[in-house]
């Protein structure tokens, strides 16, 4: 029997498959765990006070790994918003919104979602609006994230118009405008954080202001 014979005939040993899963949950893990600190920092001390060391020391990795699994804190702050944006509750709002036929629950449906949407991500919006000042990529991810917001703004304006309730004269990109006057983000931030309001008192205030500005009377 040659070798080659020899060593063929002897069992083989099965080696243990390597578990690319196992490796990429950990990947996930230590992503998450860097965006969970990188959030905590950034609403507890702002944004332009935090460094990427900050992040790791909180996160409890190294400097390098959170620049390899997140990138530096511009791409962490986009990352955070991205999550916010994935929210279901935009896509839960407007499902609503379409099935609506009574204007009044549209605006009711619609000032609602968008108080639990500014609700949920009110720290956050704040280290986004403020950052924005002072760094050009929050400033970029401020106006894309301004974007989306109308552009879900403007579908509530078009099943409005759709269901011919709009005051008349108005077109669905005034009506936007209007709704966006009353619920951007910036409303939520003035009533609830430099007045003082409650969200309830903020919701009920400015869904009564939403359907005068923008229903036709039940006369008319």
């Amino acid at each position: 029997m040659t070798d080659h014979e020899a060593m063929s005939s002897q069992p083989q040993v099965e080696r243990r498959p390597y578990r690319a899963d196992r490796r990429a949950k950990a990947a996930e893990e230590t992503r998450t765990a860097i965006l969970d600190a990188a959030r905590r920092l950034f609403v507890e001390h702002g944004y332009a006070k935090v460094t990427v060391a900050d992040i790791a020391r909180e996160a409890e990795t190294a400097i390098p790994t959170v620049y390899a699994s997140t990138g530096g804190k511009s791409s962490i702050l986009r990352r955070l918003i991205g999550k916010g944006l994935g929210d279901s509750v935009v896509d839960q709002t407007l499902a609503a919104v379409r099935a609506s036929r009574d204007p009044l629950q549209v605006v009711a449906v619609t000032v609602h979602g968008v108080r639990v949407d500014n609700e949920g991500h009110f720290g956050l919006l704040r280290v986004l609006v403020t950052s924005a000042a002072v760094d050009e990529a929050a400033r970029q991810t401020l106006v894309q994230t301004d974007r989306l917001y109308r552009e879900a703004l403007s579908e509530v304006a078009g099943r409005l118009r759709d269901l011919r309730a709009l005051r008349e004269g108005l077109t669905q990109d005034r009506a936007t405008d209007v709704l966006w006057f009353f619920l951007g983000h910036r409303s939520w931030r003035l009533y609830v954080a430099d007045c003082g309001w409650t969200w309830d008192e903020t919701q009920e205030w400015l869904a009564a202001q939403v359907s005068a500005a923008l229903l036709r009377s039940p006369a008319g």
